[in-house]
């Protein structure tokens, strides 16, 4: 990292820290981006060149985990099928900090299923994310995936991931570690990925 962007993202990880105690201490609708801006010490216009809005903040690392699902898509070897490589995938996508199993990720979940502008972000970036790895995975794999096989296979990946986290994150009096995530993630690809994994890697001479 040069300086510049060393400095840009301690600023990027002080609004998220900013935002995350304020929704907690005064509530999501009550706090604004001058609000944010003020806490994390900079300019509310300059709070725009690094979220479009506040609930962007909720949401920092997505685009980091899609592009970690379609890198390794992109460098996958002759040997891979689609779900293997979707399964490798899973050891590239940053899983822990703060984002995914820390007071963000609770505070996320609990706005999801009480703030409408909220769900409705997450929805859209969810459905964003499914349609990129799709069309990247039946580019990928044009002998072995149409159009609706490569949608089918990659919500069946994207679902168990978001499965995983919102029962870890419900379903322990504790705080979830990176290490009960990355299990918990296994665990549920390797279910909901099985039988496409028996079906799809096979060579498709091999298939019915």
């Amino acid at each position: 990292m040069s300086l510049r962007d060393l400095k840009r993202a301690r600023t990027r990880r002080a609004l998220v820290d900013a935002a995350t105690e304020l929704f907690e201490q005064q509530g999501y609708d009550r706090t604004t981006v001058a609000d944010i801006a003020a806490a994390a010490e900079i300019g509310t216009r300059t709070f725009f060149s690094y979220f479009a809005s506040k609930e962007e903040l909720l949401f920092p690392e997505s685009d980091t985990r899609v592009r970690a699902v379609t890198d390794a898509i992109a460098s996958r070897t002759p040997d891979e099928g689609p779900g293997e490589v979707l399964l490798r995938a899973l050891g590239a996508v940053p899983q822990g900090g703060d984002d995914m199993v820390g007071p963000l990720a609770a505070l996320r979940l609990r706005l999801i299923r009480t703030v409408p502008a909220v769900r409705g972000r997450a929805l859209q970036i969810q459905l964003d994310a499914q349609q990129e790895i799709a069309r990247r995975l039946a580019e990928a794999y044009p002998d072995r995936l149409d159009r609706v096989e490569a949608a089918a296979l990659t919500g069946a990946f994207v679902g168990a991931v978001t499965g995983a986290l919102q029962a870890l994150l419900d379903g322990s009096d504790r705080p979830a570690t990176p290490a009960d995530l990355h299990a918990a993630v296994r665990a549920a690809t390797d279910t909901a990925l099985g039988p496409w994994r028996r079906h799809l890697d096979q060579e498709p001479s091999a298939r019915p």
